[in-house]
């Protein structure tokens, strides 16, 4: 396994070539080797970077057992942290019976059941905020988007104005200023329940301590969580799940008849155009299948009108910009199919993500696991979102046909 200060330095030298091929061909006109010899590197590059990903998951996997997850827990906890994730890892290690009866009222007993072993315990507000942390890291949506915390998952109705179509005056001397009271709206900003689904642990890992037991249940529960989170922040239906981005955004471009699975140079433009200048901080999302597409976009001297930054990383996120926009990759964007929005452009922080603290972990140890030699375990989060001001964001839509 090649190490990866290697593999960067084998990376930048890539990069090099690739940038120094642009520079030295000017305005002329690309040949068919060119393009070829460019597509090439660009290909390398991307290969290179995704085994710098797998070399780097290699190391996080053998270091898993011995270290805390640092991306978790960068922030040295307080003593009263560090007292909630001891107390909170005994409940996880020996389950509820083990526990005292004010350790019980810390760890708050959500349950009216007699089973205290399958009873569901709310995490305290120590240990949630750490795991909303946790999941909030999960990239694509939660990159751009912005972010509330509440308490509780009571319904909410967000405050929205759109302020764009707004002016002032010139007012003559001793003329009385025009009244214009900005609009106020409210969007819907309902919380979801989204579950781990079971997590089954081998009873020897459960009991072993020098297992961070946290670290492990944790990194389940960010993944899987996150994962169902993101993709329905990106396309949800907004019918018993959140209004996803794609589902609330409108049209700015619509593809030409026979671009089922492509997208122009000037369908770009047309989509930049299709959102106010007045919103700043504008971005495109899309995914890795419609960023194949786009950079194999040419101008009319043959040269791509997208090369990425590669000193960065072709999948640096917003370290790449396309016509002087930043990007943000995001996998649960549609590809580019019929009629599918492929891609996002706009102020994309104008959608809103609301995590509630309150997260809900049950452990089990009836015969189904024991049986096995295993806890199970189950996690449970709540979150919403929705798109605060529809003008802000636009897509682009593939033709039906």
């Amino acid at each position: 396994m090649k190490s990866i200060q290697a593999l960067r330095e084998q990376r930048q030298q890539l990069a090099k070539e690739a940038r120094n091929q642009l520079e030295q061909k000017g305005d002329r006109a690309w040949s068919k080797e060119d393009q070829t010899a460019f597509d090439n590197r660009a290909e390398q590059i991307e290969a290179i970077d995704a085994e710098i990903t797998a070399v780097q998951a290699v190391l996080e996997l053998e270091a898993e057992q011995n270290v805390r997850d640092v991306e978790q827990f960068r922030v040295k906890p307080t003593a009263a942290e560090d007292k909630a994730r001891q107390l909170f890892a005994k409940l996880l290690r020996e389950g509820p019976t083990v526990l005292s009866r004010d350790e019980l009222m810390q760890i708050r007993n959500t349950m009216s059941t007699g089973t205290g072993n399958q009873g569901g315990y709310t995490v305290q507000s120590d240990i949630a905020k750490e795991l909303v942390d946790a999941i909030a890291t999960y990239a694509g949506m939660r990159n751009v988007a912005s972010r509330i915390v509440t308490a509780t998952g009571a319904p909410l109705s967000y405050p929205s104005s759109d302020g764009t179509a707004e002016e002032g005056e010139i007012v003559a001397e001793n003329q009385t200023a025009a009244a214009a009271d900005p609009t106020f709206g409210t969007v819907g900003l309902n919380t979801y329940k989204f579950g781990s689904k079971s997590i089954a642990i081998p009873i020897e890992l459960v009991m072993d301590s020098s297992i961070d037991i946290i670290a492990m249940v944790y990194k389940r529960v960010r993944d899987r969580i996150g994962r169902i989170q993101n993709r329905k922040f990106t396309v949800g239906t907004n019918s018993g799940e959140p209004n996803g981005l794609v589902t609330a955004a409108t049209v700015g471009k619509t593809g030409a008849t026979g671009q089922t699975v492509t997208v122009l140079y000037d369908d770009l433009v047309d989509l930049i155009e299709s959102v106010d200048d007045g919103y700043e901080g504008r971005k495109f999302t899309f995914a890795q299948p419609t960023r194949k597409v786009i950079r194999k976009l040419k101008d009319t001297a043959g040269r791509p009108i997208w090369a990425p930054s590669y000193e960065a990383g072709i999948s640096a996120g917003l370290a790449d910009e396309l016509l002087g926009h930043p990007i943000q990759i995001n996998n649960h964007m549609p590809s580019p199919a019929a009629n599918a929005k492929s891609i996002a452009f706009g102020k994309l922080d104008e959608y809103m993500i609301r995590d509630a603290m309150e997260v809900t972990l049950f452990r089990f140890e009836d015969s189904a696991y024991i049986s096995k030699g295993q806890i199970g375990f189950l996690a449970w989060a709540r979150a919403g979102g929705n798109l605060l001001d529809t003008g802000a964001v636009k897509t682009y839509q593939h033709s039906a046909t």
